[in-house]
């Protein structure tokens, strides 16, 4: 169940990764409309912008499919879209009044929200698709039937199976939509407290991927929240829309990267360098990108202290700009890109205190994060135990060897080389895959793969999840590992 929940965690990455691009949209647009209350050109911008933002279902329903499906193949994809189109028009307001023999005003305002821009509704159909696409898209019919076999019978049993869907949710979906508004009412009525709590699990659940869960509660429109899409419109009330994002830009800007500068700081002598490698790259790309994953894989298991800490001082940091209603958002995550973009949305209140927030979180999370590492001697990067295990006794002819070869070849295939020979190779590995930083891999036998391999290539971490299944965290270069790795495969 937990490898099936962090797949689809994994999946949703697809969709929200276009997200960006209606950011860029939006910015731009707004810059041009702070100028120029009238514009052609913005207006056209807006348009683009809302295309992608205003059928979201449409995105998570292909993105889920294609992502969940055992080889992501396009057959997928086209079945997500055939069976997100078979539940949002037979459940729309007016077949619902057909249904139920009632004029459409009196419809129930639940099946208004199963639309184009439902996500909730989309990721239902991407993985109805994606468990037809595995369960059908290999089976051969008799041979008057021949030409419906294998993927061409996915969508037909996709929009078979959504006709089954769409029936319970006749019936089921009013209360299951009205006990999520419930919560999500509950959460807002919260207040800023509410906030602090989103922000202190949405960090918890990072190692198991189950965050993008709670994420679509108050990002999207799962709850009636929709704080990203509505904070890019510029619609609510301001300094509330956008509560549920902004206390993240102090910590993903400023807290982490301050934090990797603690870790720099208090690693040994003998691994700063490495460490500082490591620490520069995963904080900058935390500062400037948002994506924070390299760094906080670099310390979530080697110290848990440390990351139940960070947990907290999100929530607290997610409080404070929510109680002083200083709001910013972004579309993909709370980097320096889109802080930027986001000072031009109308809505933005006071997004500029959110640096001066940032400023003491660096100075809370370095002075911390330096006495919690001092204090309880924890194992961070560059003091991990028996780091340098490789110089005693051992023969130069071979590294020098090594070195040779290394340098005639890519650093990202040398990298890969080596991460795969840790996992074990053809023998052992059994499925590679990728998300936005992470390697997803399969393997027959988790006591062949050699951990301390795959961490001598420079990587932030390794998290075992399963029996069978190893995360390792490369960063954001992971999708060009994760290919060269596949060619390793496919070619030996």
């Amino acid at each position: 169940m937990m490898k099936y929940l962090q797949n689809l965690g994994r999946s949703l990455m697809l969709p929200v990764a276009v997200l960006p691009v209606a950011a860029i949209l939006a910015g731009i647009a707004n810059w041009i409309l702070a100028f120029a209350e009238e514009s052609v050109i913005a207006n056209f911008l807006l348009f683009g912008s809302d295309a992608i933002l205003g059928n979201l279902g449409i995105l998570f329903a292909v993105g889920v499919a294609i992502g969940m499906s055992k080889d992501q193949h396009g057959a997928a994809g086209l079945s997500g879209l055939v069976a997100f189109l078979v539940v949002t028009f037979t459940l729309e307001t007016e077949g619902v009044a057909v249904l139920q023999g009632i004029d459409e005003g009196s419809v129930n305002t639940a099946f208004e929200n199963i639309n184009l821009g439902n996500v909730f509704t989309g990721i239902l159909s991407g993985i109805i698709a994606s468990i037809m696409y595995n369960r059908f898209s290999h089976v051969k019919l008799p041979d008057a039937f021949a030409f419906f076999s294998g993927k061409r019978l996915v969508p037909i049993m996709s929009a078979g199976a959504m006709l089954l869907v769409s029936a319970i949710l006749f019936f089921v979906w009013p209360a299951v939509y009205t006990g999520l508004v419930g919560f999500g009412t509950w959460i807002s009525n919260m207040g800023p407290a509410g906030a602090g709590l989103y922000g202190f699990f949405n960090r918890l659940l990072i190692p198991t991927g189950l965050h993008h869960a709670l994420n679509n509660v108050f990002w999207f429109d799962l709850a009636g929240i929709n704080d990203i899409a509505n904070f890019w419109a510029s619609e609510g009330a301001q300094g509330i829309t956008g509560r549920y994002q902004a206390g993240f830009f102090p910590i993903m800007m400023f807290g982490l990267p301050a934090a990797a500068l603690a870790m720099y700081h208090t690693a040994k002598t003998a691994r700063r360098k490495q460490a500082a490698s490591l620490m520069l790259a995963a904080g900058f790309a935390s500062f400037f990108t948002g994506v924070t994953e390299p760094l906080e894989f670099s310390f979530m298991f080697l110290a848990p202290l440390l990351y139940v800490v960070h947990a907290f001082l999100t929530g607290l940091s997610l409080f404070i700009a929510a109680m002083f209603e200083w709001t910013a958002g972004f579309s993909f995550s709370a980097g320096l890109v889109d802080y930027t973009l986001s000072l031009a949305v109308p809505i933005a209140n006071q997004p500029y205190m959110l640096l001066v927030q940032g400023l003491f979180f660096a100075a809370l999370y370095y002075f911390l994060f330096r006495f919690l590492i001092q204090k309880f001697d924890l194992k961070t990067p560059g003091r991990e135990e028996g780091e340098a295990v490789e110089t005693a006794g051992s023969d130069p002819a071979p590294a020098a060897s090594a070195d040779t070869a290394a340098a005639q070849e890519d650093d990202t295939t040398v990298m890969a080389k080596q991460i795969y020979e840790g996992l074990g190779g053809d023998e052992n590995v059994t499925a590679i895959d990728n998300c936005v930083s992470r390697l997803r891999i399969e393997v027959e036998d988790m006591d062949q793969v050699d951990q301390e391999k795959i961490k001598a290539t420079g990587i932030p971490g390794v998290n075992v999840v399963g029996k069978h299944n190893i995360q390792v965290v490369v960063g954001t270069q992971v999708q060009f590992v994760a290919d060269e790795m596949i060619r390793i495969r496919d070619t030996e």
